[in-house]
C-alpha cells in the first residue's frame, strides 16, 4: 500500500480492480479544508486517461512494474514472439499489447512491462523513434521541395506512411512511432 502523496509520474497503482499509471500529479492546498492530490491516471489496458481526486493519506494499491528489454523475432499468427535480452526466454505477446506494432521489425528491442506480482506483460513499446527503409513508393521528382506535397511510401514492416515528393525507394527514413509520421532522412 502507498499513500496518495507519495505517489510520483510512472507509478502504476491498481484501483477498482484496473491498473493506471500516473502521468501527472499535483498537490492542491484549499484555502480551507484538507490537501488533496489531484492525479491524471492512464489506464495501462486501453490507454485512456481520467483525473482522479485523493485526499491526502489516502492508501492506494501500488504494483510494481519491470520494464525489460525484449528483442522481437518473429510474427506467429496474431502473436508477436519476443526474447527477453537477459533471460533468453521467449514470450509470445499480443498484438493489441504492442504500441507500435505495425513499425516492429525483426531483431527491434523494445520495453517490456510486466506486474512483477503476478508476472503478466502489461505492454510493450516500441521506440518512439525508429529507422526503417521503403520499400515501395513513386519515383521521387529531383528539385520538388517547394510545396508541402507528400505520396504514400510502404516500409520494411509493412506499414504505409506519407513522405515528402522527393524521397525514393531504398532510402532509409526516420518514423514517429506514436503517430507513423515521416521525421526525416537517415543518413547511411
Amino acid at each position: 500500500m502507498i499513500n496518495s502523496q507519495d505517489i510520483k509520474n510512472g507509478t502504476c497503482i491498481r484501483l477498482d480492480g484496473r491498473l493506471y499509471f500516473v502521468t501527472e500529479f499535483l498537490h492542491v492546498k484549499p484555502g480551507k479544508g484538507n490537501t488533496i492530490m489531484r492525479t491524471k491516471l492512464k489506464d495501462v489496458v486501453n490507454g485512456r486517461v481520467i483525473d482522479r481526486t485523493f485526499q491526502v493519506g489516502f492508501k492506494l494499491e501500488d504494483v510494481r512494474v519491470e520494464r525489460r528489454p525484449y528483442q522481437f523475432l518473429y510474427k506467429e499468427g496474431e502473436d508477436f514472439i519476443f526474447m527477453n535480452q537477459e533471460t533468453y526466454d521467449q514470450t509470445p505477446i499480443e498484438r493489441s499489447l504492442i504500441n507500435g506494432a505495425d513499425y516492429l521489425i525483426e531483431e527491434m528491442i523494445v520495453e517490456v512491462v510486466s506486474d512483477t506480482d503476478t508476472d503478466t506483460i502489461l505492454f510493450a513499446e516500441v521506440p518512439v523513434k525508429v529507422q526503417l527503409r521503403i520499400t515501395y513508393t513513386e519515383p521521387g521528382l529531383k528539385g520538388d521541395t517547394a510545396t508541402n506535397a507528400s505520396k504514400p511510401a510502404t516500409l520494411e514492416s509493412g506499414a504505409t506512411v506519407r513522405v515528402p515528393l522527393f524521397i525514393n525507394e531504398g532510402e532509409l527514413i526516420e518514423v514517429d512511432t506514436r503517430n507513423g509520421s515521416y521525421m526525416g532522412r537517415v543518413k547511411e
